[in-house]
């Protein structure tokens, strides 16, 4: 949204110091918090991160054509000269500063916001919900994963007159986070997909601390909000008992409407399935592959339904949805099938995928799965129970990369499947490069921290 410096300051409290010759009437039109993306005419935050202090970009933000620079009181003495020809908005605490006006943005816009969260597929979700929302209705969507204190206030920013709504992920490492994201962005719905174990090792009580965390989103809505939660989670489902608003489940179960059923596996080409939704029904093809991502997109015709659009078209929608990148993209190399799921991994989807790739038809089924890192205390028991569950899902050659895949290894071997670790990604790519035949059918997934998709770089020349 373009906002005069002058209403800027008002709203955020800053000490507005303009540059000479400058005009405070004018707006900016865009905020940043990076140099390396900033536009001509953004708004500069000089927030301090975990590894840098913007305070130090200042300089640059104003050579790339910056409008102005919030910046710290503390750090105003080092910008003094800057300041004769440039405004300044000074403040105690840019990053504050962004979230305040991020919140006045929001609520001067004033219309409704979809929040979601999970521990798993928020941005899938995110992306299902703003595309049955976009057949109807002119809709903001958080670009990527920019889902926490510094990515959200950005894309609330983002919030213009003609947007009728706007879908915002929300993410969280520790309690407490998804409760202030709320503050800032005060949704009137929220969606919450599951709870897995994700980010266990900040949780000293595992994975019922994390659904209390996921929970901060059904606290954080308004009376008159609704909470669309998967009642075939056995957290999630809980999720409505102490909610004042209402609630609406999503999933398989008997407890959902909608529902789906009557699922079919259909290989590297994704699930088909009937839903119900009140007297309605319709079939859903859709292109994701997993199961999870059935869930992901009933959230999403979940609240496309409720917001008034006819579920077949909500069904139409749902099918026109393509796997993001590194998130189940199906490549074709060299004669081989290989699913490119190396955006991130845990136990659950990580099972999930498991289930797609024995399902499709292959010579050979590889899984070459990287560590699952942030699993805490239990990391080690559960790389063992997705090694064996690949086993006994008949993968025919598991492949561990990195770390505690190695217990992932063990497993499968214990179990009687053929397995082998290597070190690293790059290990893994020599090995696919020498191993990998026409035919074979390849799941690629592990931990971003990891950077699994190194290994296909190997195989491009098979193309």
């Amino acid at each position: 949204m373009k906002l005069q410096l002058q209403d800027i300051a008002h709203w955020i409290g800053a000490d507005l110091r303009a540059g000479e010759g400058d005009r405070p009437e004018q707006p900016a039109t865009g905020y940043s918090i990076d140099t390396r993306t900033l536009a001509p005419g953004d708004l500069f935050f000089a927030v301090r991160g975990e590894r840098y202090d913007a305070h130090a970009f200042v300089p640059a933000a104003f050579e790339k054509g910056a409008r102005a620079v919030v910046v710290a009181r503390s750090k105003v003495t080092d910008f003094l000269e800057l300041a004769r020809t440039h405004s300044l908005l000074i403040v105690d605490d840019p990053l504050v500063a962004l979230q305040t006006l991020a919140t006045a943005v929001r609520r001067h816009w004033n219309k409704r916001i979809i929040g979601v969260t999970g521990s798993a597929g928020k941005t899938t979700t995110k992306e299902a919900v703003a595309e049955v929302l976009g057949s109807r209705f002119h809709v903001l969507r958080s670009k990527g994963n920019l889902n926490n204190e510094f990515g959200m206030p950005l894309q609330l920013l983002k919030l213009e007159p003609e947007h009728e709504a706007a879908v915002i992920e929300m993410g969280m490492s520790h309690a407490g986070e998804i409760a202030a994201l709320a503050r800032i962005a005060h949704p009137d719905w929220g969606v919450i997909t599951n709870v897995g174990s994700a980010h266990a090792q900040n949780f000293p009580d595992g994975v019922a601390g994390i659904a209390r965390a996921k929970y901060e989103l059904v606290q954080g809505l308004p009376a008159s909000g609704v909470a669309f939660l998967n009642c075939d989670d056995p957290y999630v489902a809980q999720f409505g008992r102490d909610f004042h608003g209402r609630s609406i489940y999503f999933g398989s179960g008997p407890c959902a409407d909608p529902r789906a059923a009557n699922i079919e596996e259909l290989g590297a080409e994704g699930t088909r399935f009937q839903v119900t939704a009140g007297e309605e029904q319709a079939t859903v093809t859709l292109a994701l592959l997993g199961r999870h991502n059935i869930w992901n997109a009933m959230a999403a015709i979940a609240v496309g339904f409720e917001a008034g659009i006819p579920l077949a078209e909500c069904a139409a929608a749902a099918g026109r949805l393509r796997p993001p990148d590194k998130r189940g993209e199906v490549l074709l190399l060299g004669g081989a099938t290989v699913i490119n799921d190396c955006y991130n991994s845990n136990p659950e989807a990580l099972k999930s995928m498991i289930a797609t790739l024995a399902s499709m038809p292959a010579k050979r089924r590889i899984l070459v799965a990287g560590e699952m890192l942030e699993l805490g205390p239990g990391a080690v028991a559960l790389h063992r129970e997705c090694g064996k569950a690949a086993a006994e899902s008949g993968i025919d050659l598991v492949v561990g990369v990195r770390g505690n895949a190695q217990y992932l290894v063990e497993a499968a071997r214990e179990a009687g499947a053929l397995a082998l670790f290597l070190a690293s990604p790059l290990e893994a790519g020599e090995w696919l490069k020498a191993e990998l035949r026409s035919g074979d059918a390849a799941l690629l997934k592990a931990s971003r921290g990891v950077g699994l998709e190194q290994a296909l770089h190997f195989l491009q020349p098979l193309s």
